[in-house]
């Protein structure tokens, strides 16, 4: 028995190195010159290992994919906004961070087409980007800005850093691609963002003739990006501060967490319709209650669909 003891102590004894090598080396709070550290190596490393479930076809049994619009300018959404000026050292807006993945990285940008239903076709090219992002003027007489330019000799794009407080006043919602879908082999609901866009409300395409609502938010549309393409992005930048700067979060983790304020704009149907194209079937006075309704009896459709399956 003793001789037993002493077999598991000397086993400890030799182990006990490596278990302790093995173990996490804590982060500091602060860094070395004093100020609070960052993990930005860390939050490099974790953006290259992020996990991606891949449903298998056979188990999904319904799908319904729908459109939403995050308007910035509820305050649940403030910190995808800010901060706007781009020369802020620790923070991004997620506009920031989509324009820099774009100019700097390649992440590929593709273009609106000539319905708000994206088709990850074709991509956009650098001039293509530049006249997207056009300011619009007060005389025509005034040469054209632009928050893109391109480099003529290497012909790369690149944010034009004096330009970009400007041009985020307009750049206030993003209209997210989303499937909701039953998969049968584990019992319940998933959502997922497919893809998200910018839009600038105050685009100079709006400026000509008389538009309705459904075509002022086409021409809004900047571009479409592909959400699993943007996550390594997101996953490396924290969202601003909302009062405790010890609780941070990547914007990857405020989406997968579903922390910002969304609503409906409309989903796949057989008459190929979102909800703001119901002004040609209903008249003006009741146009807006009607698209409430619409947006209430798809929700609630959504929400009951799971319990539905359940009843007996």
């Amino acid at each position: 028995m003793k001789n037993n003891f002493f077999i598991i102590a000397l086993i400890l004894m030799l182990f006990a190195p490596i278990a302790m090598k093995a173990q996490k080396t804590p982060l500091p709070f602060f860094d070395k010159t004093g100020n609070i550290r960052l993990q930005t190596v860390e939050l490099d490393a974790l953006a290259d290992t992020i996990a991606i479930v891949n449903h298998r076809a056979d188990d999904i049994v319904w799908y319904r994919i729908v459109y939403r619009v995050i308007d910035m300018r509820e305050k649940q959404n403030y910190r995808l906004y800010f901060p706007i000026r781009p020369d802020n050292p620790t923070y991004r807006s997620l506009f920031k961070v989509m324009l820099d993945a774009i100019c700097d990285d390649g992440l590929t940008a593709y273009e609106r087409g000539r319905e708000l239903t994206p088709k990850y076709e074709i991509a956009l090219t650098p001039e293509d980007l530049r006249a997207n992002t056009i300011l619009p003027k007060d005389r025509d007489e005034e040469p054209n800005a632009y928050l893109i330019e391109v480099d003529d000799l290497l012909g790369k794009p690149t944010v034009n850093t004096d330009n970009f407080a400007y041009y985020v006043r307009n750049q206030l919602k993003y209209i997210t691609q989303e499937v909701i879908f039953f998969d049968k082999h584990t019992s319940k609901m998933h959502s997922k963002v497919i893809g998200i866009a910018p839009l600038y409300s105050a685009h100079p395409d709006k400026s000509s003739g008389n538009l309705n609502a459904m075509q002022s938010l086409q021409y809004s549309l900047l571009f479409w990006v592909l959400f699993d393409d943007l996550r390594p992005y997101l996953a490396k930048q924290y969202v601003i501060s909302n009062g405790n700067e010890a609780q941070r979060l990547t914007f990857d983790d405020f989406f997968v967490q579903k922390l910002y304020s969304s609503y409906l704009l409309g989903d796949n149907n057989m008459y190929s319709r979102m909800l703001l194209e119901y002004d040609k079937v209903v008249s003006p006075e009741q146009f807006e209650t009607y698209v409430k309704k619409e947006q209430k009896r798809i929700e609630t459709e959504l929400l009951n669909f799971e319990l539905d399956l359940w009843e007996f």
